[in-house]
């Protein structure tokens, strides 16, 4: 774990504009920077970056975040790994407040990570000695170029060939890399043998895996590197760290099945496609990609078995839809996978089925109404509850509704009576998505109050929380705030609060407040605004106070100026109920 003291230093060190500049160049925009996002397709530039608030926001497509958000948006870094790349820059030592066990961990992954470098240099150097294999890749239609691009190799067909890489081929740490299998009698031998090598690189570039396909005939037809402390193949996509620029202009993804799908994609000039490694998409894979693009294209045979592959991404996919985000399946003709239906018909055929592929919400109804047919009473209520569990699913309010009036329709109810028998959405169980704080009225005082505290965070160390009430539902993020600016080594920034609230209640509603102050001008008098909504804060608790006084007992007990408050309190005058919004 990095320290979050940590987190503001670095943030205070490092130049937002210089960590952009060097991935986006930058243009001088009046006291900012812009330029075309590159987080979606756009010619006229809506991507600034604020050097005085260490931010950057898409007025086009909504992108926001900090220096370290940055890198793990456009360059799909982790937190961690953006941590230490921005530590590098500064000349820093990222601390880190590990348990012995966390610390073998990590440099177990160290040690791993560069035995699998070793291999991937190996097996393309290896590549170049094979003419059957070299003959087996241009047979199918690849170039030297994109075999490069891929870092694709060659295993030889022994059954020891790392020996000559690691000498001490009884090394445990080659089974935990997964390259090496201990069979009976104590035997170790290569996992890998006669097949073309396909390194799988996570989202920082890091070889963490393996898939190879035979070269001529044998099974399993295709072999990946099994689970290992690097490699999780519910988690990593193949191609992605290759695709990411490509799926930015494209604006959306193409997920198909097969590594060797994925390379004749791009050799073709289709580059915007990434692989499941041997299973289902699961819902890290969903997450990871709608972080990259707004739209997904599940791509599948389409035989029975495509189509029930095709429905377990939907299942998958539903929890990380949003207005806006859209996923669609692409069904592909006569048996054809990606790779041969590329090279028999060309890019521009596949990217018209692309083009065309289904809607989610299309093949959801589709797959319900012919897995429950609505020709009976009994019928339609198998599927309004085959519904129910999908619908539940979706935090996609738009888009809830017209799929529930659909539904409605197909299954002959009222929208209203559906209503009633359908579940509200269930908060998404993956981790990565904490529970939100509620939102607060864009016009409340309690909102103008933590957007003046996010711009100047110093200012809540002065700020009497007494004055808010035990429920009001501003206290936690105030208190949040005034507990971080205290333990601050520096000056809390905006970035650095944002950062020290990540993967807490208060990121989703602090994201909102930062892209609502991003133009503000630096010489707002947010000290002004601060007293202001504090004094009407200390009338409202007066207010509160001289109501109860009003409630508990007769006027006749009142003074004379209490009787005269509480009569402007009940004509709704200069004395009573402040409700300011």
């Amino acid at each position: 774990m990095i320290p979050n003291d940590f987190i503001q230093t670095l943030l205070a060190r490092v130049d937002i504009v210089d960590v952009v500049d060097r991935y986006v160049p930058l243009k001088k925009a009046g006291a900012n920077y812009t330029a075309c996002c590159p987080f979606h397709s756009e010619k006229t530039p809506s991507f600034t970056v604020s050097p005085s608030k260490q931010f950057y926001h898409c007025f086009g497509c909504g992108a926001h975040g900090t220096a370290i958000g940055f890198l793990m948006e456009y360059g799909g870094k982790s937190f961690p790994d953006a941590v230490e790349e921005l530590a590098r820059d500064a000349g820093l030592e990222v601390p880190r407040s590990v348990t012995p066990a966390e610390d073998a961990r990590r440099v177990q992954g160290q040690d791993l990570t560069g035995l699998l470098l070793h291999a991937a240099k190996f097996y393309r150097t290896a590549l170049k000695e094979a003419p059957r294999a070299i003959d087996y890749l241009k047979d199918r239609g690849l170039t030297g170029p994109i075999a490069v691009r891929f870092g694709i190799g060659y295993a030889p067909d022994a059954w020891q060939p790392l020996a000559r890489v690691f000498p001490d081929y009884q090394d445990k740490a080659l089974e935990t890399a997964g390259l090496v299998v201990a069979g009976d009698a104590g035997k170790r031998y290569d996992r890998f043998r006669d097949r073309i090598m396909f390194p799988i690189h996570d989202a920082s570039g890091r070889v963490v895996g393996f898939g190879g396909r035979v070269v001529d005939k044998g099974e399993p037809k295709y072999l990946n590197s099994p689970e290992t402390p690097l490699f999780s193949k519910g988690r990593e996509l193949y191609g992605l760290f290759q695709a990411r620029q490509a799926i930015r202009a494209a604006g959306k993804v193409v997920v198909v099945e097969g590594y060797m799908d994925v390379v004749a994609l791009a050799q073709h000039g289709v580059e915007y496609a990434v692989a499941t490694l041997g299973t289902a998409t699961t819902a890290a894979h969903v997450q990871k990609l709608f972080r990259l693009t707004d739209t997904v294209v599940f791509c599948f045979d389409g035989d029975e078995a495509g189509r029930r592959a095709a429905w377990r991404a939907l299942e998958n996919a539903l929890a990380w839809l949003a207005d806006g985000k859209n996923a669609k399946f692409l069904f592909l003709p006569d048996g054809a996978d990606p790779d041969d239906y590329i090279r028999r018909r060309g890019s521009a055929a596949f990217e018209g089925l692309v083009g065309e592929a289904v809607p989610l919400s299309d093949f959801l109804l589709s797959e319900l109404a012919m897995r429950h047919p609505p020709t009976s009473a009994e019928d339609r209520a198998a599927l309004v509850n085959a519904a129910k569990p999908l619908l539940a699913q979706l935090h996609a309010p738009i888009l809830s509704a017209l799929l529930r009036r659909r539904i409605a329709e197909i299954a002959g109810l009222p929208e209203i009576e559906l209503a009633a028998l359908l579940p509200a959405s269930a908060p998404r169980s993956a981790p990565e998505a904490p529970a939100r704080t509620p939102r607060l009225p864009v016009t409340s005082n309690d909102r103008r109050l933590l957007r003046a505290l996010l711009f100047r965070p110093q200012l809540a160390t002065g700020l009497d929380i007494s004055l808010l009430g035990a429920t009001n539902p501003e206290r936690p993020a105030v208190a949040f705030i005034q507990s971080a600016t205290s333990a601050s080594p520096v000056e809390l920034t905006t970035a650095a609060l944002i950062e020290q609230a990540r993967g807490t209640s208060f990121e989703t509603l602090f994201d909102e407040l930062a892209t609502e102050i991003f133009g503000w001008d630096d010489d707002y008098d947010v000290n002004a605004e601060l007293t202001g909504l504090v004094e009407k804060l200390k009338r409202g608790q007066e207010n509160a106070a001289f109501r109860e006084i009003v409630r508990s007992g007769p006027v006749d007990d009142l003074s004379a100026e209490q009787r005269k408050r509480a009569q402007e309190y009940r004509r709704g005058g200069p004395g009573g109920d402040a409700r300011e919004t």
